[in-house]
């Protein structure tokens, strides 16, 4: 992130939505979007209007040949949480799924926006690319059949990376029982003869291979985008069942501490440690994960999945 975004982003959340500079008196939001690759949140200040029920955000890219990144983003997850002024000069923070718009709707809802601010015009002006247009639609968590969806999803997830993990860790098991057989033969060969220690010499120290390398990365950047999520969804949840606001907090600390140990796992990975020091630290991770992954389960499913009295009823 340049060091102008991260400026706007603080002064944006430290003034209730209102910035100065060369975005004073715009009207602008804070939209982050999970990394396609890395999984990481990204946030960024955009302009935005209201359209009915919906925000419109435009990845104009001040007229460049290229879409922003958060585009590609939210194109390749459309969950996206955003982070708007208030009257009251709070900052309100909610989930929204973005849809881009096409054809004729996306031509009309460019125009008017070219229309209300010529720059806009400019910016397409500038670029041979079609500068989308996004609608982003509110999740509503008051709706009983969101609140199911919700919680299968939570299942879902939870199962598939329980899997990747159960898969990671047998790679990492027959890596490090290769990588000492290796070692075995070597000094079997050396204690034999000379020239056993000089083929023992001229071979390299077992690494990783790329493929339990890579994913290893790529069940990183799932929870990291996994764990994003939640987040963004836990201070609509809390709003909705504050019975569960001190679990909440629970789960959002448990997530700091996951968060230290898969960077962990990313540092020893990027010094290619041996593969017995990565299975310790894959076995330190699992056992955390399963404990947060149960904790999750158990205080969330059920919340989510009971029948609610109606008042009145």
């Amino acid at each position: 992130m340049s060091d102008f975004n991260q400026q706007v982003i603080e002064e944006f959340r430290a003034n209730g939505g209102r910035v100065g500079g060369m975005f004073e008196g715009a009207a602008l939001l804070l939209l982050t979007t999970t990394g396609a690759r890395s999984g990481r949140a990204h946030t960024n200040p955009t302009v935005y209007v209201r359209d009915g029920a919906r925000l419109l955000v435009f990845a104009s890219n001040a007229g460049g040949p290229k879409h922003p990144a958060w585009f590609h983003n939210l194109s390749a997850d459309p969950y996206v949480t955003v982070e708007l002024g208030t009257a009251e000069g709070t900052v309100e923070r909610f989930g929204a799924t973005a849809v881009v718009t096409e054809g004729e709707e996306r031509d009309r809802l460019y125009a008017e926006q070219a229309d209300r601010e010529p720059g806009f015009a400019a910016y397409q002006a500038a670029t041979d690319r079609i500068i989308p247009v996004v609608a982003l639609h509110r999740v509503d968590f008051a709706d009983p059949a969101r609140h199911r969806a919700i919680a299968d999803h939570l299942v879902t997830v939870h199962a598939e990376l329980r899997a990747e993990l159960a898969a990671l860790r047998e790679g990492l098991g027959s890596a490090t029982a290769e990588a000492e057989g290796e070692a075995g033969a070597e000094g079997t060969a050396g204690a034999e003869g000379e020239a056993g220690t000089a083929g023992a010499a001229g071979r390299e120290t077992p690494t990783l291979g790329r493929q339990l390398a890579r994913h290893c990365l790529t069940f990183c950047s799932a929870l990291h985008a996994h764990h994003h999520n939640e987040d963004g969804a836990f201070d609509l949840l809390e709003h909705e069942f504050p019975e569960l606001s001190g679990s909440l907090d629970r789960m959002r600390e448990e997530h700091k501490v996951v968060a230290r140990t898969v960077e962990e796992l990313e540092a020893l990975l990027a010094s290619g440690a041996e593969p017995a020091t990565l299975r310790a630290e894959v076995d330190r991770l699992a056992t955390r994960l399963e404990e947060h992954f149960a904790y999750e389960e158990e205080q969330l499913v059920p919340a989510l999945t009971r029948t609610r009295a109606v008042p009145g009823a």
